[in-house]
């Protein structure tokens, strides 16, 4: 009884294979999760494996090929161990969180004016926030730059 209760693991083991590792053309390869991720956790390349795709793969989405597209990104959803890891479920990590206060700045013609706002958003950088100026409550929105301040206007 237990040699065919492993017997059947194996056979229902072997027909789940989505991945052979191998060395294959770039458009042939995948990335998977060597481990569990979880939402909001951030990605390194030690959780991950490149492996050759099973020929005749369906694919509906466009999914991670080489570990550098993955590597350093947050989660947005769980991503399972030996699965593809579609593009959509992974996001630059965030420069400015909902809520603390960051630097607002505003330049032109060799004018340079500093506030201080609270974004209303977290946000990645080149996302557009919106904000709520510190002293007088207006809300505006801003560009974020790579320094985690926000850039207006001009």
């Amino acid at each position: 009884m237990a040699i065919r209760r492993l017997a059947t693991f194996l056979a229902g083991a072997a027909a789940a294979i989505l991945w052979l590792p191998a060395v294959a053309p770039a458009a042939d390869m995948a990335v998977v999760a060597t481990r569990i991720v979880y939402p909001g956790e951030t990605v390194s390349a030690d959780t991950l494996d490149q492996v050759a795709l099973r020929p005749n793969a369906r694919v509906t989405s466009p999914f991670v090929q080489e570990i550098e597209e993955a590597d350093g990104k947050v989660a947005k959803r769980t991503i399972l161990p030996g699965k593809l890891i579609p593009l959509s479920s992974l996001r630059d990590p965030y420069l400015v969180e909902a809520g603390q206060a960051v630097t607002v700045i505003f330049q032109q013609d060799g004018l340079t004016i500093q506030a201080t706002a609270v974004p209303l958003q977290p946000g990645s950088l080149g996302d557009v926030l919106r904000l709520r100026n510190a002293d007088s409550g207006k809300v505006f929105t801003g560009i974020v730059i790579a320094n985690g301040t926000i850039r207006v206007g001009g």
